[in-house]
C-alpha cells in the first residue's frame, strides 16, 4: 500500500508551502481561503488571469469533440491557428510542441538543418549570450550555457558558443566557418530581466545577413504580449527569421510553437521533425481563444497603460525604501525589480503580504501580472510591496540594534 500522506513528487522543486485549489483572474485562493494578489502567472503563463471565460468555453467545447487524434492527418484548427500567428508575424511556417524547451530544440533543429539542406552540414554552432534561459532538455541547457544547470549531466552537448550579453565585438570574434545562427531572448527574464538593446539587435541582424546565418528570437517569456505587443520583436525594429513560443501561447494550457520564413524552414520536410502531442486539439482551441482576446483592438494599449503605471509606482516605493529596492526595470508587463537585500527574502515579504511574485538572476524580482490586471489591482500591489519593504526595514534594523 502507498502512504497517500508521503510525498512522492519526485523534489526538484524549492517549493513553498503554500497550494491553491482555484483562481479568479488575477486572484489565487489558496487551500485555507486565502487570497492572494497572483503576481506570478505561472511565471509570465496565465496572461489572461485564471479562469478566463472565453478560455473555459473553448475548451469545455472542444473536451466534448476531440482531444488526440495524431499528426498522421490533416489538423484544419491547427491551420487556423498557424494563419493567424504568421498573419501577425514575419513567419510563413508553424510547428506546434508542448512546452518552451520543445520549442528551442525545433529553433535548434530548424537552424542546424537549414545549412545541412543548403549543402553546408559543417555549419551547426549557435552563438548565445550569457544570462540566458532556453529550457532544461541536454540541447537546451547546452544552450543556456550555466554551469548551477549543467553540473551532473554529463559533458554538455557540442555546438553552442555563449558570448558576453550586449558585446557586438563579442559575437564578431565567436562567428567561424561552422558558425549556423545566433539565438536571443529581446529580454532575459530569468537572468534578471535584462532588455537587449535596438541597437544590438540589429547589429546582430547586420551580422547575420552579412554572414548568411540565421537570426533566432526565444520569445517563449516575451512573446503573447508579455512585453507589450504581441511579439515582443515588434518593438524592436529587428525581425528574426526563426522564433519560439510558449507559455501565455495557450493561456495556462502547455502548447508551444516554432515560427520560421520560408527560407529559414528549407529542407524541414516529412520525417524532419515531429511530435505525438504537439498541436493537439485541446492545445489548439486555447491558444485560438488566446488570440481571439488579445487581437481584440486596444488589448495591447491596456498593457503598455498598465506597465506605465506599474513601472511608476515601483519607482516611488524605490525613493522610499532604497534600502530594500533600488531599480526598475523591462517592458511591458515583464518588470523586475533589482534588490538590495538578498531577492528571496523579498519574494518571502511578499508572500507575506499576500502577493506573489517570482525572483530571477541578478538579484530580481520579477513581476508578471496577468495582462488583464487593473489599476485598482496595479494599486494593491504596490502597497503590499510598500508594507513587505518596511517590514524588511524593521527586521534590519533590530538586527543592527541587537
Amino acid at each position: 500500500m502507498t502512504n497517500s500522506a508521503a510525498p512522492h513528487l519526485l523534489p526538484v522543486f524549492a517549493r513553498a508551502d503554500l497550494g491553491f485549489e482555484r483562481g479568479e483572474g488575477c486572484w489565487l485562493i489558496a487551500t485555507n481561503g486565502d487570497r492572494y494578489l497572483d503576481f506570478t502567472s505561472g511565471v509570465a503563463v496565465n496572461a489572461l488571469g485564471h479562469c478566463h471565460p472565453h478560455l473555459i468555453k473553448a475548451l469545455q467545447e472542444q473536451a466534448t469533440k476531440l482531444w488526440h487524434m495524431s499528426n498522421l492527418f490533416q489538423s484544419p484548427d491547427g491551420e487556423k491557428l498557424a494563419n493567424r500567428l504568421c498573419n501577425e508575424s514575419f513567419a510563413d511556417f508553424v510547428f506546434f510542441c508542448n512546452s518552451g524547451a520543445e520549442a528551442l530544440e525545433g529553433v535548434i533543429k530548424l537552424v542546424r538543418h537549414h545549412h545541412f539542406s543548403k549543402g553546408h552540414p559543417e555549419r551547426y554552432r549557435i552563438i548565445t549570450f550569457e544570462g540566458a534561459f532556453h529550457g532544461r532538455t541536454l540541447a537546451t541547457l547546452a544552450a543556456t550555457g550555466s554551469a548551477k544547470y549543467l553540473e551532473g549531466f554529463g559533458p554538455p552537448m557540442e555546438g553552442f558558443d555563449q558570448v558576453p550579453h550586449g558585446d557586438i565585438e563579442a559575437v564578431k570574434k565567436a562567428i567561424g566557418p561552422h558558425t549556423a545562427g545566433i539565438l536571443i531572448e529581446p529580454i532575459q527574464g530569468e537572468g534578471g530581466v535584462r532588455s537587449a538593446t535596438p541597437t544590438f539587435l540589429k547589429a546582430l541582424r547586420q551580422l547575420c545577413d552579412e554572414k548568411g546565418l540565421l537570426l533566432a528570437f526565444d520569445e517563449v517569456q516575451t512573446g503573447m504580449g508579455r512585453a507589450g505587443d504581441l511579439f515582443a520583436y515588434r518593438r524592436t525594429g529587428v525581425t528574426p527569421d526563426v522564433m519560439s513560443l510558449a507559455k501565455a501561447l495557450g493561456g495556462g494550457f502547455p502548447i508551444g510553437a516554432v515560427l520560421a520564413t520560408a527560407d529559414a524552414a528549407a529542407g524541414m520536410g516529412p520525417g524532419s521533425h515531429g511530435s505525438t502531442f504537439g498541436g493537439n486539439p485541446l492545445a489548439i482551441s486555447a491558444a485560438n481563444a488566446v488570440l481571439d482576446v488579445m487581437l481584440k483592438p486596444g488589448f495591447f494599449d491596456h498593457v503598455q497603460k498598465m506597465s506605465l503605471l506599474l513601472k511608476q509606482k515601483l519607482a516611488s516605493v524605490i525613493d522610499r525604501h532604497g534600502d530594500v529596492v533600488s531599480e526598475v526595470r523591462g517592458e511591458g508587463l515583464l518588470i523586475g525589480i533589482k534588490a538590495v537585500v538578498p531577492s528571496g527574502d523579498l519574494v518571502a515579504a511578499l508572500r507575506n503580504e499576500k502577493l506573489l511574485t517570482v525572483g530571477a538572476g541578478d538579484n530580481v524580482v520579477r513581476f508578471l501580472p496577468p495582462l488583464i490586471v487593473t489599476e485598482a489591482e496595479i494599486e494593491d500591489s504596490v502597497g503590499r510591496l510598500e508594507r513587505a519593504c518596511a517590514a524588511i526595514s524593521s527586521s534590519q534594523t533590530k538586527r543592527a540594534a541587537s
